[in-house]
């Protein structure tokens, strides 16, 4: 049976292939009585979501319009929450009508905004490394990406300068975040301030990835919703699923021009309906009614990573402290010099049952890279550390 050739491009994904590798590693722990899996690869935290917004959910699910389909008028009380949360928290004032849009997941945003915006063969500008749904949804649309390849030893700084006037004026699309995912780095205003300035100047859209925008453990997190050029240029992501802890409910909201958020929402339109209105309620209470639950987490995690990184660093393994929650992004040890990051990943799985994400899945910037994930609690990490130590040692 014919297959089409975007399938191709995308491939399996490197979510895809570590979810293969850990069910086949559970299946044979159980079996021989291997140890258990300590699943660091995901950014799927295990942190409670605030009380309100779970109640607000359970409370609304009753309701018979909670079952039914949701379609977009229905979503305006959703998006008046968004616009209040933009005006307390950037002191933007948002118009909820034409500027907000519902997402089922940011990550749904962020793929299928290339389908609305670029035409096959357009360009578009990625960082590298990249978070894969940006690259899927450059597949998914026939796009050619352009790799701005980040430098750690630079701080992982975009280098605009790198692509010449006549590359810009080609661009249709860029498609940054920070925050960043996954080198962890919180990044700086100015740098979305100049790619907005870029951006308006060589007329590309751009979309920026902020779903971990109040997780910054070190200095603020930029915002395009920051920059005086946002409104004529741009879009930008954001998502429940890291500060209010609400992952697996896959609530997201995009904010930007007026006329992107109107070719988003015409391609949602005949691709997907949204979240129950059961759901948008714990949203709106989690905005409205526990609006310092990031600033908690960051206290969590700022333990997490110092006492990961420590532990690490006591069997061998060098840590540059990340400056945004949630992550450590790590070179393969010097114990495993030379080998790939993803034969790194499947070789440390089977030797310890922990599993990280290799960075090649991130792009080619991404290899000989590794990202550990904070999302168990600190002990459990550390006995993590433990495992991966004895390993290490026998190398």
């Amino acid at each position: 049976m014919p297959i089409s050739e975007r399938l191709s491009r995308l491939g399996s994904g490197v979510f895809a292939r570590n979810d293969q590798r850990k069910s086949a590693y559970v299946a044979r722990a159980l079996e021989l009585g291997m140890p258990e899996l300590v699943d660091l690869s995901l950014g799927s935290t295990d942190l409670q979501p605030p009380a309100v917004a779970i109640e607000a959910m359970a409370a609304q699910l009753a309701a018979p319009a909670s079952s039914a389909y949701c379609l977009h008028g229905a979503t305006l009380p959703f998006r008046l929450a968004v616009a209040a949360w933009a005006q307390q928290r950037f002191g933007v004032a948002v118009d909820p009508e034409t500027e907000v849009l519902l997402l089922v997941g940011s990550q749904e945003g962020t793929a299928h905004l290339p389908l609305a915006v670029l035409n096959p063969g357009d360009r578009a500008l990625l960082l590298d490394p990249y978070y894969p749904s940006h690259m899927g949804g450059l597949h998914l649309a026939s796009a050619e990406p352009v790799l701005l390849r980040l430098d750690g030893a630079a701080g992982w700084r975009p280098d605009f300068d790198a692509l010449g006037a006549t590359e810009w004026d080609v661009l249709k699309l860029m498609v940054l975040g920070f925050p960043h995912n996954p080198t962890a780095t919180t990044g700086e205003q100015a740098w979305v301030d100049r790619a907005a300035e870029l951006a308006l100047r060589h007329g590309v859209v751009f979309a920026h990835d902020n779903p971990y925008v109040d997780l910054a453990l070190d200095g603020e997190a930029p915002a395009l919703l920051r920059s005086p050029h946002w409104r004529g240029c741009g879009i930008e992501f954001f998502s429940l699923s890291k500060g209010w802890c609400l992952g697996g409910y896959r609530l997201a909201f995009a904010i930007g021009a007026e006329w992107l958020i109107t070719a988003l929402r015409q391609l949602k339109g005949v691709v997907d309906f949204n979240q129950s209105l059961a759901l948008q309620a714990g949203a709106i209470a989690a905005l409205q009614q526990a609006p310092h639950c990031p600033e908690q987490l960051r206290t969590t995690y700022l333990q997490r990573r110092d006492g990961m990184a420590a532990a690490l660093e006591a069997v061998g393994w060098p840590v540059q402290l990340p400056s945004m929650a949630l992550y450590l992004w790590l070179q393969v040890p010097p114990q495993a010099a030379g080998m790939g990051s993803e034969a790194f990943c499947a070789a440390l799985l089977e030797a310890t049952g922990v599993a990280l994400t290799p960075g090649n899945g991130f792009g080619p910037g991404g290899e000989g890279w590794l990202r550990l994930a904070l999302v168990q609690p600190l002990a459990e990490l550390e006995a993590a550390a433990a495992r991966i130590g004895v390993w290490l040692a026998g190398l």
